[in-house]
């Protein structure tokens, strides 16, 4: 990884939806869905989707802080998932599909927990905030048939009906923040 970027995860249910929404962001230069904040160590995907692993379905994000800043990741992050459904995102449902972010510094952690709590003064969500600020212990790298699912498999039913109104909203709410070929 070259000195200049960074890394941090994000947890917002299935990791699908999260990759294909950063990996459209300019500044972003790699998304890698995985899993992390569990207790068992290299897990496999049909291990994670039992729950029984603690560990969360989630991207790790690579992305030049000169191009994106964390802010704008924050925005979009709270701007596709709802950070107040316990454990759940639309009909998936467990812990795999909680809500989190995974920080690597101090610097990381405080400027989460403040975006957090400006979401939460400005009321922005009508129901509390539940996403979980944990520190990055390990990421495991999901299974190849995992990468670039959206962009694989765009006329299945789930990316059309889950999937695909998400990429909509960031075109419509940030399109100065997206890649010329989003």
């Amino acid at each position: 990884m070259n000195e200049k970027m960074k890394q941090i995860v994000f947890a917002g249910g299935c990791f699908w939806c999260t990759e294909a929404v950063f990996q459209r962001l300019e500044g972003v230069e790699d998304v890698v869905p995985g899993f992390a904040g569990g207790n068992i160590k290299n897990p496999a995907y049909r291990e994670v989707i039992t729950g029984r692993t603690g560990h969360a379905e989630c991207v790790q994000v690579t992305y030049n802080p000169e191009r994106v800043s964390l802010h704008t990741l924050l925005e979009v992050f709270f701007a596709t998932h709802d950070p107040t459904t316990l454990n759940r995102q639309q009909n998936d449902v467990g812990t795999q599909y909680r809500s989190a972010i995974y920080y690597s510094t101090a610097e990381e952690k405080e400027n989460i927990k403040d975006f957090i709590s400006h979401l939460a003064e400005q009321e922005v969500f009508e129901n509390p905030i539940v996403t979980q600020v944990e520190p990055l212990e390990a990421f495991y790298t999901a299974e190849v048939t995992h990468h670039d699912y959206y962009n694989q498999n765009t006329s299945q039913p789930y990316c059309q009906y889950i999937i695909s109104p998400k990429i909509e909203k960031i075109k419509k709410f940030y399109s100065e923040k997206l890649k010329t070929n989003a």
